[in-house]
C-alpha cells in the first residue's frame, strides 16, 4: 500500500513566493521560497498585485489545470494561514481570508488550528501541525491539506468549490510567523 503523502507528492511542484504581492510587514527570502511576519514596514513600491493591509502573499505559478502538490513548515507565530487564492483575489485593504474572498486556506489563531472557511471550523488534531501538504486537484475544483508528518488529513474543500480561474499558491503570516518550504525527499517525485 502506497502511503498517502508518497501517493500525493508525485504532483509535487516548486513554490516560489511572488515578492510584487508581498505586503510591506512580510519579508521574503532573497530566493522567494520563505518569509516571515514583521511589524515594520518594508520599503516596497504600491502596485495593483500587492497585497497592501493583510500579510500574505501569492506564489508566482499559477494553475489552472492538473494537480498538484506542494508542502511547507510554519514556524513560531501564533497567527499563519496557508492555502490557495484565486488569481483575482482582493489585494487592497483588511482581506478576510476564506472562500467568500476566493482563498480556501487553513491556518492557526491562537492555540487553534481551523479550516478558514465561513464561519471558521475548529480542527481536532494532537498538537499544532510541524508542516502543510496542501493538494490542488484544479480540474476537480478541490483542494485539501495534510499533515506531511503523520499523513493525516486536515480539511478538504469540497469538489468544485475552486472556480475555473488560474488559482495560486496563498501564505499569510502574522507578526513572528516565519515559512520555509519543505521539499519532498530525493528520488520520490515525479512529473505529472
Amino acid at each position: 500500500m502506497i502511503a498517502l503523502t508518497e501517493a500525493l507528492r508525485k504532483f509535487q511542484v516548486d513554490v516560489t513566493l511572488d515578492p510584487d504581492t508581498a505586503p510591506p510587514r512580510l519579508v521574503l527570502s532573497p530566493e522567494g521560497d520563505g518569509g516571515r511576519g514583521e511589524d515594520t514596514r518594508q520599503p516596497v513600491p504600491d502596485s495593483p498585485k500587492r497585497f497592501d493591509a493583510s500579510r500574505c502573499v501569492l506564489g508566482r505559478e499559477g494553475f489552472s489545470a492538473g494537480r498538484h502538490y506542494w508542502e511547507g513548515a510554519v514556524e513560531a507565530g501564533d497567527a499563519w494561514a496557508v492555502g490557495v487564492a484565486r488569481e483575482s483575489v482582493r489585494r487592497k485593504g483588511r482581506v478576510n481570508v476564506n472562500p467568500e474572498e476566493g482563498i480556501w486556506a487553513v491556518g492557526q489563531c491562537g492555540a487553534q488550528t481551523l479550516a478558514l472557511t465561513s464561519p471558521k471550523i475548529p480542527l481536532s488534531l494532537a498538537g499544532r501541525p510541524r508542516a502543510i501538504g496542501v493538494y490542488l486537484d484544479c480540474d476537480g475544483g478541490r483542494v485539501a491539506f495534510f499533515a506531511p508528518e503523520n499523513e493525516a488529513p486536515l480539511f478538504t474543500f469540497p469538489p468544485g468549490s475552486i472556480p475555473g480561474e488560474s488559482i495560486h499558491p496563498l501564505l499569510c503570516l502574522g507578526r513572528g510567523a516565519r515559512f520555509r518550504p519543505r521539499p519532498c525527499p530525493a528520488g520520490d517525485a515525479t512529473e505529472a
